[in-house]
């Protein structure tokens, strides 16, 4: 019995040792998180290279971690000056600088990757080109502008449950540190109403607002929230003023700027206090791709798409209240 018992000790000692010697894996390498193949679609816009960057690039102090952006699909419009004159140098500079390849199709594509950012800049492509992502069950983030009408983005929506998938749309906007620190302030109390402003040049393949004032109504968004009723715009050649009635009675007012000094801002109404946006708002990317890889780790949205919809809705609105000389229009009675 003694003998025996001396040689379960041994044997314990020799475990705890065994133990003791075997490499222990640190913490941070635990966390780290898995390194995503992430593909990209229309290379006709700078957000393509400027996410490439963050994204790629480990050196950089403002690296986003978590995806690497593998494989691309140049893509482009011959008839949006924006993208035919731009496509040719972004893809070079993602094939040469950061040694993504680029292929032939969006199936290919899909086929290489876990995930898919649509970066073209004109919205009328985003419905052709994520119908074979979502086909492929591969979640996706769709750049601004979201589609270029309004039924194009429910058939979006529409495609994303079919099929199972989610997907996400935002302007940078949305996330840069100081539209979030208003929003995020206690000092605030209670939102009574917002006003947002920025830049508003238009495209003709585009409705107004839909080609660059998405991003001051992103603004109005992230400080008010969904629950928009009715619109009325009024419109001069140098800027936009599109009102918004909120189902419970709040106000939200955005300025499209296309004359004099444009910048980006917004001002909350609050019940305890009134905040801004300092005048040199700081603008970015970084926020907005943070969010795309925590999307494409969990599959939760950080914008949902219904209000995704109801921004759409709120801009084609103001379309139709513009051809109406500035009479309300609800958001249930468009088509």
């Amino acid at each position: 019995m003694a003998h025996r018992t001396r040689t379960i000790t041994a044997a314990v000692a020799l475990v705890v040792l065994g133990l003791l010697a075997w490499p222990a894996r640190t913490p941070s390498a635990a966390a780290e998180p898995t390194s995503l193949r992430l593909g990209m679609i229309g290379l006709d816009t700078s957000h393509a290279p400027a996410f490439t960057q963050l994204l790629n690039d480990p050196s950089r102090p403002d690296h986003v971690p978590g995806g690497r952006v593998v494989a691309a699909f140049k893509g482009g419009s011959p008839d949006v000056e924006a993208s035919a004159t731009r496509v040719d140098r972004y893809t070079a500079e993602l094939r040469d600088k950061w040694k993504v390849e680029i292929v032939d199709s969006i199936e290919e594509l899909c086929r290489k990757v876990d995930a898919v950012l649509i970066m073209s800049v004109d919205g009328r492509k985003h419905l052709p080109q994520v119908r074979p992502v979502l086909a492929a069950k591969k979640r996706v983030f769709i750049d601004k502008p979201f589609t270029a009408g309004l039924a194009d983005a429910r058939e979006i929506v529409r495609l994303s449950r079919e099929s199972g998938t989610p997907f996400f749309s935002s302007s940078s906007l949305r996330f840069v540190p100081d539209v979030q620190s208003v929003k995020a302030s206690p000092k605030l109390g209670e939102v009574l109403g917002a006003f947002a402003y920025g830049p508003a040049p238009t495209e003709p393949h585009h409705p107004d607002l839909f080609w660059y004032g998405i991003h001051a109504v992103e603004i109005l968004y992230t400080l008010m929230g969904p629950g928009c009723e009715s619109v009325t715009r009024v419109r001069t050649p140098g800027a936009d003023l599109v009102t918004g009635r909120w189902k419970d009675g709040r106000v939200g007012t955005v300025r499209g700027i296309r004359d004099g000094q444009t910048a980006y801002g917004g001002v909350a109404f609050g019940r305890k206090a009134v905040l801004s946006t300092p005048p040199d708002m700081k603008t970015g990317y970084r926020g907005l791709v943070v969010e795309i890889i925590k999307f494409f780790q969990t599959g939760v949205p950080p914008v949902p798409p219904e209000e995704t919809l109801e921004m759409m809705a709120f801009m084609a609105a103001a379309d139709v209240s513009k051809a109406r000389q500035g009479a309300a229009v609800a958001l249930k009675d468009l088509k």
